[in-house]
């Protein structure tokens, strides 16, 4: 005899943890199956007719509970794992300083008409000192605290988008220089 099994959902009231020891969540359904030693009968035939059959019920399989979330990995803020070569601080502080040190160099060369090399010799070493202390103290704070860059960044301004845009500028910066002492004068 062949035997068919029903499968029902069936809720659960609340139970206590000292109830339920090994289950961890809180589940509102659990499914049962019950099974049957006889096959159903249709319109008077008999159990071995194969005439007309109903089709089987098709069980109804639960996708495996995804996987725990990986946590995330301490963040040493040693100084010397900070300031690392691979470190998260040396890329993205020169990046960050060589995008203010690029759009401040094309201002002051539109404004004024000269080039990097007399801006820096009329008194540009001063500024450019200030900011970048300022700038560095100001980038290292959070990552001493343990806060990383990847936690902070969403839409498009992401982390990814400013060690980029970092690259960019440190390229667009030495471009710039090259082609001024080139040419002899200033790029525009």
């Amino acid at each position: 005899m062949a035997s068919t099994s029903v499968f029902m959902a069936t809720p659960i009231t609340r139970l206590s943890a000292a109830q339920l020891p090994s289950i961890k969540k809180n589940s509102a359904f659990s499914v049962r199956c019950m099974s049957s030693t006889q096959p159903p009968i249709n319109d008077g035939e008999t159990a071995g007719s194969s005439a007309s059959k109903s089709p089987s019920p098709t069980p109804i399989s639960t996708p495996p509970p995804p996987p725990p979330q990986p946590r995330a990995p301490k963040v040493s803020t040693k100084f010397s794992d900070v300031l690392a070569f691979s470190g998260p601080a040396p890329e993205r502080i020169n990046g960050r300083l060589a995008m203010i040190g690029f759009v401040s160099a094309m201002a002051v060369e539109l404004s004024s008409g000269q080039d990097v090399f007399t801006q820096i010799s009329n008194g540009g070493v001063t500024a450019f000192v200030a900011t970048s202390v300022l700038l560095t103290m100001a980038s290292l704070v959070p990552l001493f605290k343990g806060v990383t860059v990847q936690s902070k960044s969403n839409g498009i301004m992401t982390s990814d988008a400013e060690l980029l845009n970092g690259r960019f500028a440190m390229l667009g910066l030495v471009a710039l220089a090259l082609t001024e002492f080139v040419k002899g004068s200033a790029l525009v």
